[in-house]
């Protein structure tokens, strides 16, 4: 009987520490695959793989940096629960294969923020059209909301925790972080392929419900975003209305009152915004009444749990696009009570406290280049300018530089 139970500790040691290995060396084997799978666009550090007996997979200090960005997404931790130890290992063995019901949780997910989050490249490959939702946030009211700013408001980063969970009948996803809110997702009839880069999700029979809650972002951007424009919120919330016009008519659509409203009250106050959309038709689903249409569906959504009624869009005619010569100057707030806005000479020494404004420099050359002050380092600094709708950075030798000036207010000279 001894030897019997003493062969059955045995068995299930080996079958245990079998387990263990066969998990560790084909979710490396994964990993490699994943890690070339996607080289041209980023690069993933796997960090340590654990597992354990109920059927999950872990992955610890792993990171991913994708080659858009300037800083690399850190996680503290990510665990694949496959629901049973065969359901995990038929997993890694043939990822196609993945059971109805599993989930994925990343904790302790980290992405610093600095002045200039996008490389060169990306930005200069963005659309013409203007941005939707990028409010104004500068004395140039063409300068918008960056990350830079997010950075001067004192968010130095991303930091929270996302889940995946998939259900027979639904996919659930959701992002909390800890000062800039958080996103849940909940799509009837979704499943991830995970081996399907072009679609990676589908058989999306419904449309899905997004949540969004600020976490009392917006009242802080307002505010600060208000004060850079050199004018009152209402005032600057009148400009980002304007430019959300602008860039929806440049669309050949036009909003709904009633949508319009919505967008200026989650601006300056925020809150929770659930919305019903479809990721496969156009607009997203958002209801557009042609012309001469007078009875159409209104999307549905709910502010901080209260519907909101004949949210929609209108067809018009998209105007033709122009550039006026004015706005090739910065632009100075009419009416504003500070006469002596301007270019201010300032101390190359000090360039790096005004990352994120604009400056203009001359060069030794006779040079003069303007744009947002993107970077500073020991021997180079580098200045964005707006192009072909995104923003190219050029760098600048420090040595080559004759003056520096600051667009900003200032005394009187």
């Amino acid at each position: 009987m001894k030897r019997l139970l003493t062969f059955g500790v045995v068995v299930v040691l080996l079958g245990w520490l079998l387990f263990k290995a066969s998990v560790w060396w084909l979710a490396d084997q994964r990993l490699a695959e994943a890690r070339k799978a996607i080289e041209s666009v980023g690069v993933i550090q796997r960090g340590a793989i654990g597992s354990g007996i109920e059927g999950r997979l872990l992955l610890t200090a792993a990171s991913y940096q994708d080659f858009r960005l300037a800083q690399p997404i850190d996680i503290g931790r990510m665990a694949f629960d496959a629901g049973s130890p065969l359901n995990l290992l038929t997993v890694l063995v043939d990822p196609d294969r993945l059971p109805a019901v599993w989930s994925l949780r990343a904790e302790n997910v980290e992405l610093a923020l600095e002045a200039t989050m996008f490389r060169n490249w990306v930005t200069a490959s963005g659309e013409t059209n203007p941005a939707l939702f990028a409010p104004v946030c500068g004395p140039d009211h063409r300068q918008q909301l960056g990350s830079g700013d997010l950075v001067r408001m004192g968010v130095n980063g991303i930091v929270g925790e996302a889940q995946i969970r998939q259900h027979p009948d639904r996919l659930y996803l959701e992002l909390t972080t800890a000062s800039t809110g958080s996103l849940e997702v909940e799509w009837p009839g979704a499943r991830v392929d995970i081996m399907n880069r072009d679609q990676p999700v589908q058989g999306a029979d419904a449309p899905m419900t997004v949540t969004i809650r600020d976490g009392g972002l917006m009242r802080r951007v307002a505010a600060y975003c208000a004060r850079e424009s050199l004018v009152t919120t209402a005032e600057w919330t009148s400009l980002v209305m304007d430019a959300f016009r602008k860039a929806l008519n440049a669309r050949g659509y036009e909003a709904s009152a009633q949508l319009l409203a919505l967008y200026r009250q989650w601006l300056t106050e925020g809150g929770e915004l659930t919305l019903v959309l479809e990721p496969g038709q156009p607009v997203y689903g958002v209801p557009v009444q042609g012309v001469g249409e007078e009875n159409i569906p209104d999307l549905t959504v709910s502010y901080n749990g209260q519907l909101v009624p004949d949210v929609y869009l209108k067809q018009v005619e998209a105007p033709e696009p122009m550039v006026a010569e004015q706005s090739l100057q910065p632009v100075v707030p009419e009416g504003a009570d500070n006469p002596v806005v301007g270019w201010y000479p300032a101390e190359l020494a000090e360039a790096g406290r005004w990352v994120g404004h604009n400056v203009r420099i001359t060069l030794s050359n006779d040079n003069v280049v303007e744009g947002r002050l993107a970077s500073v380092g020991e021997q180079s600094l580098e200045v964005a300018r707006i192009v072909g709708g995104g923003e190219i950075a050029y760098p600048m030798v420090i040595r080559a530089i004759d003056t520096f000036e600051v667009w900003r207010r200032g005394q009187a000279r």
